[in-house]
């Protein structure tokens, strides 16, 4: 042993050593092997040890890296099942109709990407002949997560199969009109075709892992049988840079996921450059992967290479492809032979002798564009490798050129991403290199022409074939019209009876609905609960024995509170999700159980619970795409509000979740106030989401943690009507005035008792007369009476709902809730009377909820002075009665 190994310290350190006088020969036999043979043969030996002791099962940490070389080496690559010139032609045409579509579309700046596409095609190609299996079969398939940036090349497969036409090559990117195609992968808009939303960077990888584990978990809880449905991401290389990219690579390899695949594009470049120009993209990516507990298929090289590694016996070569940054590497794409003969190969003298062995053009081919991503044989090989693996996922890492076959205009160019056409002269050029019948008659320099090889073609009829053999096209998305029969009554009926004297928070109010609805013989098993940690904080700890959580390995130990009633209770079947500290890893479980009735035809009902102001703002992005997915279900925000949460302080203090969940066109946006209300409208969006005409939206409703007697549901006719429309009125004026000291209160969620305060307090010391209404979405009033501006553009005379509703009523509104001051200003422009609202704007702060609303202003006394206000703009009252109540306030 060296001196430096003698002196560093190491964990071993703290291990008995049964026999110091073996260890210390081990050590003199590495020493003497890098005498003799160079620390490189005494690296690869302890390489070799490693390994071997990994595949044996002894107790070691994995290696996190292996050299920069293919993990199947050619030798061991199986036989490829397919006819490799027609698959080769089949991938030519999906080329150039990719590139044609988007340079077309470039003349009315609609641009495109183009070079993604070209980098990938062979990844794609590879799948979709051999290893994606559709829906025709079991009606799952498998799960194809595609790369949003490839899309033109999955457009030009579907045109070449028969599913799209020229007609719509020719609107990509062009949608107003009903028939485009999107820009990028998205169910909304291309119901039929696309499942999974995946260009918002990072979406797509995690979306993918809580998708393999919920196919998990519905076979788990028996209801669905999920054995064969594969999950297969496709990725950038850049792409992994975003946090959610990573987020929950140690859930799927904790969890042994193998039912899913990422199979990343590792061109090196990211949209503006080079990845890791400095660095290796993908060594880190294997140690991250890998540490992760993932199993790491490298496809790197082309067979060009093979030459050069069997002549490598040094491991000259393999030192020094480790050694070069990504940015060299990509430089070498683009230069000459006598520049990778100097700087590449000049690097050692035992690298200049064997490149002296092979022609310049052997050595361009080997650096310009011998990637394995680029040979079927070796994307085949990689794949099979990824589906026979078991007790792990997979991440397949394969190198190719970006704007690979587009010309040396394109490829490896750190511009590329932002090329959107090709010339006439790099279309001829790219004609010739992908070997196409097409005449140069047929290629006018201003309009490059679809090519198609005929519907009768060999090449589409072994197309079909394929899909036919694989069970039916791909991708694909359809729904199975499964509708969910009505739940039981009674859980509605009890919230409808109020709770008497016992006081209850809208959260527990919410809970105890959900947990009645489980036990429903017919609808209760696909309830899906979800929540990101700190269940117990939303009274859910009731769930955990009955419910279970789920585990795939159930529950390995025996759990602290095992003695008590509501005990931690782990299961293989469990019903929650809980999901530890992730916002990000929920939203994806919710994603995947709300849109289970397409990617399974199995509807599940999940509810996601979370702390209110760690929903909309942290994973919005991720509502916005549950929303494109078309996915169904109940988000609830509980412990809402900016001035219910006691004591938590700026972070915790959610004040404008309602805004941004307003932006969202299929979120339907609740605050109730009452538990009442929070069963009509759960009710209501059981009927609408997974009734005969399902629909495609999902709920957003507020709930609160502050406790309240509830009361039981007001008697009259409209009331339910008006609480789903968004606005009722609660409680008439008490005390009797003219309609000139008048006033309509209207507030939303916790608010309600604020203005019921105020109402008192107007009417005892003030003489002022105030209806108080219940507003329980102030978006879903704003999105009717945008819906009645747009009839009236086309001439239908329809009135906004909440106009109809104040209509005549009389003296000024005043609209309050815990939320930010536009949050109800989204109504103002259709109420007719006088409008002036009170909010929480500003930062949240840590206190007491009666001083919290004190500094905000929004408590029952700032009602009040703003009522007066108002009503002394209209000489109703004295103009001094404002100050006078702020100063008998305290104000």
């Amino acid at each position: 042993m060296t001196d430096l190994a003698r002196t560093r310290p190491s964990a071993l350190d703290q291990l008995p050593d049964r026999d110091p006088e073996e260890t210390a020969e081990w050590g003199a036999s590495l020493d003497a092997v890098a005498q003799a043979a160079g620390s490189h043969r005494a690296s690869y030996l302890m390489r070799r040890t490693l390994e071997r002791a990994e595949s044996t099962g002894l107790a070691l940490p994995p290696l996190l890296e292996s050299d920069y070389v293919n993990t199947i080496p050619t030798a061991a690559e199986p036989a490829f099942p397919g006819d490799e010139a027609m698959e080769s032609r089949i991938t030519a045409w999906n080329r150039w109709n990719a590139a044609a579509m988007v340079t077309r579309g470039s003349r009315d700046g609609l641009g495109g990407h183009i070079a993604t596409f070209a980098s990938a095609a062979w990844l794609y190609e590879t799948g979709f002949q051999h290893f994606f299996r559709g829906k025709e079969a079991d009606g799952s398939g498998d799960q194809l997560y595609i790369q949003g940036h490839a899309s033109p090349g999955i457009y030009a497969r579907a045109f070449l199969d028969g599913r799209l036409t020229e007609h719509h090559l020719d609107h990509f990117r062009r949608e107003a009109g009903g028939e485009g195609l999107p820009s990028y992968p998205h169910p909304r808009r291309m119901p039929w075709l696309w499942e999974f939303p995946t260009v918002s960077m990072g979406i797509g990888p995690i979306s993918a892992i809580y998708q393999a584990r919920f196919n998990r978990y519905l076979a788990a809880r028996g209801i669905k049988d999920t054995a064969n449905s594969h999950v297969w991401a496709f990725l950038g290389d850049g792409e992994m840079d975003e946090p959610e990219s990573t987020a929950a690579l140690a859930l799927a390899g904790r969890e042994g996921l193998d039912n899913l695949t990422f199979v990343i594009n590792c061109n090196l470049q990211r949209l503006d450059g080079p990845v890791r120009a400095n660095f290796k993209i993908v060594q880190e990516l294997e140690a991250q992967f890998r540490a992760a507990g993932w199993n790491v298929v490298k496809s790197l090289w082309g067979s060009a290479w093979d030459e050069l590694f069997a002549l490598d016996t040094s491991g000259a070569l393999v030192r020094r492809l480790r050694e070069v940054p990504d940015g060299q590497f990509q430089t070498y794409a683009t230069r000459d032979a006598a520049y990778i003969r100097e700087h590449f190969f000049g690097a050692e003298p035992e690298l200049a002798r064997l490149a002296q062995q092979f022609t310049d053009a052997k050595l361009t081919e080997c650096f310009h564009t011998s990637r394995a991503g680029h040979e079927p044989r070796k994307v085949y090989a990689a794949y099979r490798a990824a589906m026979e693996h078991k007790g792990a996922p997979t991440v397949v890492l394969a190198q190719t050129v970006k704007g690979w076959t587009l010309g040396p205009g394109f490829e490896s160019r750190n511009a590329n991403h932002q090329m959107k056409k090709l010339t006439g002269k790099e279309f001829r050029a790219m004609r010739d290199l992908l070997e196409l019948p097409i005449p140069d008659s047929k290629l006018d320099d201003s309009l490059v022409p679809y090519v198609h090889p005929g519907p009768d073609s060999p090449e589409v009829r072994y197309l079909q074939e394929r899909r036919a053999a694989l069970g039916g096209p791909a991708p694909a998305r359809k729904v199975h019209a499964v509708a969910l029969p009505e739940p039981s009554a009674k859980p509605f009926e009890a919230l409808a009876k109020g709770s008497g004297s016992q006081e209850i928070a809208t959260t527990m109010a919410f809970v105890r609905l959900v947990k009645d609805l489980m036990r429903d013989k017919e609808t209760g098993r696909r309830w899906v609960p979800i929540v990101p940690d700190e269940a117990r904080t939303f009274g859910m700890e009731s769930l955990f024995p009955t419910a279970g959580i789920y585990s795939p390995l159930g529950q390995t130990y025996d759990p602290v509170d095992r003695d008590q009633l509501l005990y931690y209770k782990e299961a293989q079947n469990g019903q929650i999700l809980n999901e530890g500290i992730t916002e990000a890893g929920s939203m994806a479980d919710f994603t995947a159980a709300a849109t289970s009735y397409a990617t399974h035809g199995e509807p599940m009902i999940p509810f996601y619970i979370f702390y209110s102001m760690f929903g909309w703002q942290r994973t919005a992005d991720q509502m916005w795409a549950l929303a494109d997915q078309l996915g169904r279900g109940f988000l609830i925000g509980a412990t809402a509000g900016r001035t219910t949460m006691t004591g938590e302080g700026l972070q915790h203090a959610d004040g404008h979740s309602p805004l941004i969940a307003s932006t969202n066109p299929a979120a339907l946006a609740y605050d109730p106030a009452f538990a009442y209300e929070i069963g009509v409208i759960v009710r209501e969006g059981l009927r609408r989401m997974y009734g005969p005409e399902a629909e495609d939206v999902f709920y957003y409703l507020t709930v609160y943690n502050e406790t309240k007697v509830q009361p039981p549901i007001p008697a009259g006719d409209g009331v339910e009507e008006g609480i789903l429309k968004g606005l009722y009125r609660y409680q008439e004026a008490t005390a009797p005035a003219e309609d000139s000291r008048r006033i309509q209160l209207l507030a939303s969620g916790t608010a309600i008792h604020w203005a019921l305060e105020a109402q008192k307090l107007l009417a005892d010391d003030w003489g002022v007369a105030a209806d108080v209404w219940s507003a329980t979405s102030w978006s879903e009033l704003r999105r009717d009476a945008l819906s009645c501006d747009a009839a009236q553009l086309s001439g239908e005379d329809r009135v906004p709902y909440v106009t109809r509703a104040l209509a005549g009523a009389p003296g000024p509104v005043l609209a309050v809730s815990d939320w930010m001051r536009a949050v109800p200003d989204q109504i103002s422009q259709w109420v007719e009377q006088d409008w002036y609202s009170l909010g929480t704007d500003g930062f949240g702060l840590s206190d007491t909820r009666e001083a919290a609303r004190r500094h905000f202003g929004v408590d029952a006394p700032a009602i009040v002075v703003a009522a007066l206000s108002r009503l002394a703009r209209q000489g109703v009252v004295r103009t001094t009665a404002p100050k006078e109540a702020a100063e008998r306030y305290g104000i």
